[in-house]
């Protein structure tokens, strides 16, 4: 009995001697799995204000004296607008206007003086349509142009009107951050013509203004 209750101790001992060798050999468990933080897609929808600058060169024609001249300068403006996109979708649909001081100028011979061209402001009301690539939104845009066009025969007469006529363009808007964006934007602004009479300009004549317009902006949206 003796031996059967020495046996019996010394099994016990051995598999007790093994149990931290058998769980040290069993694989250590892996680090639980933290799915990544979602971050929604940037939505451009809402009211925003901002401003702009930039410059134009343009082309005015005088056509009682057959003479053109081409008007250049600075500009600088206020914009204003609202964005719409469908949770989901890529496209962006807007409304967007703007109103503008500027420096376009430039004058051509016309004897026995010069012909002068100004422009001093403008404005567009103009829809958008962009597709967007999360924070980023090229755009394609047209609607109506309103500005003056100031006809200076200098020495002589000059005379100045506002006229109603088109724009179209093109740009690009990207997030800066929160809700600051940036944008380039190019347009073409055609306000059409005015007259100037013969008192004025001896003899009456006809002055178009069209202008090609490069700009930067910042918007805040609200």
């Amino acid at each position: 009995m003796l031996r059967s209750l020495a046996a019996g101790l010394g099994f016990l001992a051995l598999a007790a001697a093994s149990v931290p060798a058998s769980a040290a050999d069993l694989p250590r468990g892996s680090m639980p799995y933290k799915a990544p933080a979602y971050v929604p897609a940037y939505n451009w929808s809402g009211f925003y204000l901002g401003i702009n600058g930039g410059g134009g060169w343009g082309d005015s024609e005088w056509n009682g004296f057959g003479v053109s001249n081409s008007p250049s300068g600075g500009l600088i403006g206020l914009t204003y607008g609202y964005n719409w996109q469908a949770m989901g979708s890529p496209w962006v649909f807007g409304f967007e206007g703007d109103i503008n001081w500027t420096n376009m100028k430039d004058d051509a011979a016309c004897a026995p003086t010069v012909c002068e061209t100004k422009n001093n402001w403008f404005g567009t009301a103009r829809g958008r349509i962009g597709y967007s690539w999360d924070r980023w939104l090229p755009y394609v845009t047209g609607g109506l142009a309103y500005g003056d066009i100031d006809a200076n025969r200098v020495g002589i007469g000059s005379t100045s009107d506002t006229n109603v006529g088109w724009a179209v363009g093109a740009g690009l808007e990207g997030v800066i951050v929160g809700n600051w964006t940036a944008k380039v934007e190019y347009l073409h602004t055609d306000l059409g013509d005015i007259t100037c009479s013969a008192a004025a300009c001896g003899p009456a004549t006809n002055v178009d203004f069209s202008a090609n317009i490069v700009r930067g902006g910042v918007n805040y949206r609200f």
